[in-house]
């Protein structure tokens, strides 16, 4: 057995994390700041949740981005927390677009619901990016035309087909709003980045070298 010392001086290189690691990170610091959110608001009489969307209300627009991040206390968080790391960090492994799709399901979405949500109500809550990321993935790989992300696209349908309930205004107090108008963006950026990488690949298998 040998050996190798390392000059002096010099720390000894540490391996290099995973590369899924590094695509699940951004996964991980949305949700972490969620939480964080969460305890500042339990911690301190800041009453963050009115920080929600107002619809229609022009002095609340900062809803629109801040809603995702607030929640109705740790049962309502932790309940979107399973859902967004399994499918947002799908999204992050099997595309390049996760904070595309995130922001723009964010802007998009909370639009939606800033136009059309119900008079004087506020609406907080992640549930819009859930919806929002799995409308993507159920979609995104039919139009790019990729097999390994049209696989993720059916489990993500099997897995949480029933989220489609979600979008009708059965339940009281519910957000069906953020739903709808999540999913919609989604399918719509699904649409929309899906048919930009499929031009993409077939332009790089159309080129010939001479």
């Amino acid at each position: 057995m040998s050996i190798t010392q390392q000059p002096a001086g010099r720390p000894a290189p540490r391996p290099d994390a995973p590369a899924w690691l590094h695509r699940v990170i951004p996964v991980l610091l949305l949700v972490a700041l969620m939480w964080v959110s969460e305890v500042v608001d339990l911690v301190m009489p800041l009453d963050l949740d009115r920080f929600g969307i107002r619809p229609r209300d022009t002095s609340h627009l900062a809803g629109i981005v801040l809603s995702p991040f607030l929640h109705l206390g740790f049962g309502h968080l932790l309940a979107n927390t399973v859902s967004l790391l399994a499918l947002g960090s799908l999204l992050a492994l099997s595309t390049r677009h996760l904070w595309l799709v995130t922001g723009g399901v964010i802007l998009l979405g909370g639009l939606g619901v800033w136009l059309l949500g119900g008079p004087g109500t506020v609406h907080i809550g992640a549930s819009g990016v859930v919806y929002g990321y799995a409308a993507f993935l159920a979609v995104y790989g039919f139009v790019a035309r990729r097999f390994g992300s049209a696989l993720v696209g059916v489990l993500v349908v099997v897995l949480y087909g029933s989220m489609l309930w979600g979008v009708l205004p059965l339940r009281a107090g519910v957000s069906w709003q953020a739903h709808l108008f999540g999913a919609l963006a989604g399918v719509a950026l699904a649409v929309w980045l899906g048919r930009q990488d499929r031009a993409e690949r077939a332009g790089r298998v159309g080129v010939r070298r001479r």
